[in-house]
């Protein structure tokens, strides 16, 4: 999937691109079938929230589970990452999918992702970014991601290593700098159906506050980099920050549809 010169200038101005309704519903049907038994595992890639049992993240679900390998290739979520980042050479630094638990699920705090790319993993530059898709709706109660746009011309912003607030630990932006950054731009809390895609750069201003509805809301994240801007620095797990520099082969863009039919196929 390329994306328009227009949706391209968006992003390189405002930071961030929302894509709604990319992926169809019976995509995503096969996606959101798989997040409970992924989120009920017991293994080290499974994060809970801090106080609760609730799911937080799932890592590296690429390599666990035959679906969202799928997805880690899928050309709608690796193409666009080509393109923005210039190369067709990319590989996966993080996979996850981000969980809001409903009623349990608590906050990111205020953040760019380069900072832990950079501080953690010795990444060269901020030549890498998130491609999210929406796995369940996400609107303005349930713990929408809120951008603060245009931040990303900031270049990397001064942060402290958050390592108590949550059960996962992050570079953050103190409070007076994200006031003097909400001044400056305001915030957008881009919202939409499952199936819906957010592409958004490395050095993005972004956050999530907690959720207190019953609705609970999954986003799965790529972390496309450049094979020529891997990490230099291994002290986090593989399955936090990839060592494998592999760059990411496309699978035909049938393959979900392809691969659920043939499921229901050999079930009936």
């Amino acid at each position: 999937m390329k994306l328009t010169d227009t949706q391209i200038k968006e992003f390189e101005t405002e930071g961030y691109l929302f894509l709604p309704n990319v992926f169809s519903a019976e995509e995503m049907a096969l996606l959101t079938a798989e997040i409970p038994g992924l989120f009920a595992q017991n293994r080290p890639e499974v994060i809970h929230e801090k106080d609760s049992n609730a799911p937080r993240s799932a890592f590296y679900v690429q390599t666990w589970n035959d679906v969202f390998a799928m997805v880690a290739r899928h050309p709608r979520l690796v193409e666009p990452g080509m393109q923005m980042l210039g190369s067709d050479k990319l590989y996966m630094h993080q996979f996850k999918i981000n969980a809001k638990s409903a009623f349990d699920g608590a906050v990111w705090q205020w953040h760019q992702d380069y900072a832990t790319w950079f501080n953690d993993d010795d990444m060269p530059s901020p030549r890498a970014m998130n491609i999210a898709l929406f796995l369940a709706e996400a609107n303005e109660f349930n713990g929408p991601l809120m951008f603060i746009p245009r931040s990303h011309r900031l270049g990397r912003l001064e942060a402290g290593h958050d390592v108590t607030t949550t059960s996962y630990p992050l570079w953050t932006i103190d409070n007076d700098t994200i006031k003097r950054l909400v001044e400056e731009g305001g915030i957008v809390a881009p919202k939409g159906s499952a199936g819906s895609m957010l592409l958004f750069h490395g050095n993005l201003v972004h956050a999530s506050g907690s959720n207190l509805t019953p609705w609970s809301r999954w986003v799965l994240y790529l972390s496309l980099n450049r094979c020529d801007n891997a990490i230099r620095r291994f002290k986090r797990p593989t399955w936090i920050a990839n060592r494998d520099f592999t760059p990411i082969e496309m699978l035909p863009d049938d393959c979900l549809i392809t691969y659920a039919r043939n499921r229901q196929g050999a079930a009936a």
